[in-house]
C-alpha cells in the first residue's frame, strides 16, 4: 500500500497540481491586495469616502462600525467585504480567462503548422551519394 502511495504521489501530474494550487493561493493573495489596497480605495473615494470593509447592514441595534456590532454580538452582514470578494472573484476569473485564451491560440497556432517530413533514412541517403557519384562519372 506504501509503495502504491508513493507511485500515485510522484507522479509528475499530481506535482504539477499542488505547484499549481500553491501558485494559486499566492495568486489569490495578490489579487485580494490589488482589489482592497488598489482599487477599493479610488471607488470608495468616488462614493464619498465610503470604506466598502466598514459597509454593513446591524440586524439587531445601531452600530458605528463593523468592529463594533461584532464585540457587542450582533448579527450583521457585511455585504461591503461582499463587494471585495465579488471584485476579486472576477479579477481572478479574468485572469484565468486569459491564460486560457492565450493557451488555446498557442495550441491552435501549433496544430495549424504542417509537420516537418521526416528526415530521409539511412538507405536513402546512400542511395543519393551512388547517384551523385555515378553522375560525377558519367559527366567526366
Amino acid at each position: 500500500m506504501l509503495k502504491e502511495f508513493k507511485e500515485f504521489a510522484m507522479r509528475g501530474n499530481v506535482i504539477d497540481m499542488a505547484v499549481g494550487i500553491i501558485i494559486g493561493a499566492a495568486f489569490g493573495k495578490i489579487v485580494t491586495s490589488f482589489v482592497n489596497d488598489v482599487i477599493m480605495p479610488p471607488i470608495g473615494r468616488l462614493l464619498g469616502k465610503v470604506d466598502f470593509s466598514n459597509l454593513f447592514v446591524s440586524l439587531e441595534g445601531d452600530y458605528a462600525t463593523v468592529a463594533a456590532a461584532e464585540a457587542a454580538g450582533a448579527p450583521i452582514v457585511k455585504y461591503g467585504i461582499f463587494i471585495n470578494t465579488v471584485l476579486d472573484f472576477a479579477i481572478v476569473a479574468f485572469a484565468i480567462f486569459l491564460v486560457i485564451k492565450a493557451l488555446n491560440k498557442l495550441k491552435r497556432q501549433q496544430a495549424a503548422q504542417p509537420p516537418a517530413p521526416p528526415a530521409p533514412s539511412a538507405q536513402e541517403k546512400l542511395l543519393a551519394e551512388i547517384r551523385d557519384l555515378l553522375k560525377t562519372q558519367s559527366a567526366r
